[in-house]
């Protein structure tokens, strides 16, 4: 005689809003993840969405700056951003395009506007590298809409797979230390979509448009757009919109290391941290 195991259901263990910031060049954006309210959710350090017409919100952009430690993760819905980085590296992400840079030992990078005027709007996520893996050589990834596969599960459902998989495809984007799952779903109005999680990784729910609820039963909770769902409880993320809706759904396998942040910079002991400062400032990236 067999028995079936329940279906465990993740729900909503946290839930918030992102808060208004600057970044770069007095960027406007509204920072999720590395705010107070949630300064991380291990292995992912931040997450900025940034969505205006206005130019002047945009227009000075990112002028070059470096990173250590860690691995910058860059969603266009629209707009057009262009990439330079000293280690010969350069791309131009257009609407949904993806670009996926890892640091490593340490670059130096602008992400400058190629626009000057209309939307400029997309989602910037920070993936911490295990302390193994933070002294790697630099790497960069681009990969434009074409190339970003889409699954229509049923009428109403559209999963666009930048990293993981949903069914039988597979996101472009591999990082065996994290094993990253990112989704950009839209679901019309009155439309449900579960998705198996994978095992043991922390993952989340941003609502971009729309609305959604997150969750079975008495369990569900409802998410209005720009609010983020910190999930637990269970493997199988079940989505019910309210409305027409777009979220992207993104879980990683956490490190479980110690982190030392400061700036541009994250390692995992503040020794560490002090010498990327002093290399950065002797020239050695």
């Amino acid at each position: 005689m067999s028995t079936i195991d329940p279906i465990r259901y993740a729900r909503v263990a946290g839930r918030l809003r992102g808060m208004p910031t600057s970044d770069g060049a007095a960027v406007r954006l509204t920072r999720v993840i590395g705010s107070p309210q949630l300064p991380d959710l291990d292995p992912f350090l931040l997450l900025d969405e940034f969505g205006t017409d206005r130019p002047e919100d945009y227009i000075a952009g990112f002028p070059e700056h470096p990173h250590r430690g860690f691995e910058t993760v860059t969603y266009m819905l629209d707009g057009r951003m262009r990439h330079r980085d000293n280690k010969g590296h350069e791309g131009l992400l257009v609407p949904g395009g993806v670009q996926w840079m890892t640091a490593g030992s340490g670059l130096v990078h602008s992400e400058m506007p190629e626009q000057e005027a209309g939307r400029m709007r997309g989602f910037q996520l920070w993936v911490n590298l295990p302390a193994k893996d933070k002294m790697a050589a630099p790497r960069y990834q681009e990969f434009g809409p074409e190339r970003i596969p889409v699954v229509r599960p049923a009428e109403g459902i559209e999963v666009k797979v930048i990293a993981g998989e949903v069914g039988d495809v597979t996101g472009p984007i591999a990082q065996p230390a994290t094993d990253p799952l990112y989704l950009d779903v839209l679901l019309d109005a009155g439309r449900d979509w579960t998705h198996l999680l994978p095992d043991g990784h922390n993952a989340f729910v941003y609502v971009y448009e729309g609305a959604l609820r997150v969750g079975e039963g008495e369990d569900a909770r409802l998410l209005a757009a720009q609010e983020l769902a910190v999930l637990g409880g269970g493997d199988v993320l079940r989505m019910h919109a309210d409305a027409e809706t777009r979220a992207i759904v993104v879980a990683g396998r956490p490190l479980r290391e110690p982190v030392a942040r400061h700036g541009p910079f994250v390692m995992n002991t503040r020794e560490e941290l002090m010498q990327a400062f002093v290399d950065f400032q002797e020239g050695r990236f």
